[in-house]
């Protein structure tokens, strides 16, 4: 019952958050005209939640489709190249921006989304892509990144997206520049140290490295919060199939997708805990 439940919301807000989406108008488009972008966008939400195949969702959207307020039928071949849509991103990065509360305890990570069950092992590092995130101590999705970009070069421009009171990060992240822009941005830098290192830096650098030097204990236990980080990794590999998606437009459909979803059923669990106390 409580797995209805769950679905029942997640297909009702699919059809809310998109409903109130606006559309990205393209001058001088031509071609053949697209389908309602937000019946794409919802196409997309739906397939990713239930982990299906273009094939299966063309014939799941004919049974759920009008719960969702998709009230005519869809071919495979529409919604494979829905993924690749900008309107479709950039409704996707409208909900996702409605679905990112966050709490101010921030965490960030990088981690390899494999594309086959070989890259499936820690000795592998060779993953398919790479995303590059920051959560919230709810495991709440706050900015991410999925340009195959190295995690440290992209947490450089994760930081200027979120707003918190603090940001942990762990050894490979650190960097003198990076640490000043945490503290302009209005947060506390907590970045594990490596052995060989050293206070000559900006005085938020100072200040970090010298608050656990002062109280080790404290330091560390603001620091370990960063397990939500690997946590989020964690159960988002484990709930989601292996990216299938090869085009860059696509796999950012794709994985937007499916984060959009995750961060909607933490939050509904978070809300429910608060009414049931």
């Amino acid at each position: 019952l409580s797995q209805i439940e769950e679905a029942k919301d997640v297909l009702q807000f699919i059809k809310d958050s998109v409903d109130q989406c606006e559309l990205l108008v393209l001058k001088g488009k031509r071609g053949k005209p697209l389908t309602n972008p937000k019946v794409l966008a919802k196409a997309v939400l739906v397939s990713e939640f239930l982990g299906l195949t273009e094939r299966s969702a063309e014939g799941w959207l004919n049974i759920l489709g009008p719960f969702v307020g998709i009230r005519k039928h869809i071919d495979e071949r529409v919604i494979g190249d829905a993924y690749d849509k900008l309107e479709v991103v950039y409704i996707l990065k409208q909900v996702f921006d409605e679905v990112k509360k966050s709490d101010g305890k921030l965490s960030g990570d990088g981690t390899g989304l494999e594309t086959s069950r070989k890259q499936n092992y820690e000795s592998s590092k060779k993953y398919g892509h790479y995303l590059t995130c920051i959560v919230d101590s709810r495991e709440v999705v706050q900015a991410f990144d999925v340009s195959g970009e190295q995690e440290l070069h992209a947490m450089h421009k994760l930081v200027s997206e979120v707003k918190g009171e603090s940001l942990r990060l762990d050894a490979g992240f650190v960097d003198r520049k990076l640490t000043e822009e945490i503290a302009a941005h209005g947060m506390v830098p907590y970045i594990f140290p490596k052995r060989n290192i050293n206070l000559n830096g900006s005085p938020a650098w100072k200040a970090m490295y010298l608050e656990l030097y002062l109280d080790v204990m404290e330091w560390l236990t603001e620091y370990h919060q960063r397990s939500h980080s690997e946590s989020f990794n964690s159960s988002f590999k484990r709930r989601n199939k292996l990216v299938s998606k090869i085009r860059s437009m696509c796999r950012l459909s794709q994985i937007t997708a499916r984060i959009i979803i995750h961060n909607f059923r933490r939050l509904s669990y978070f809300n429910k805990l608060a009414d049931a106390s």
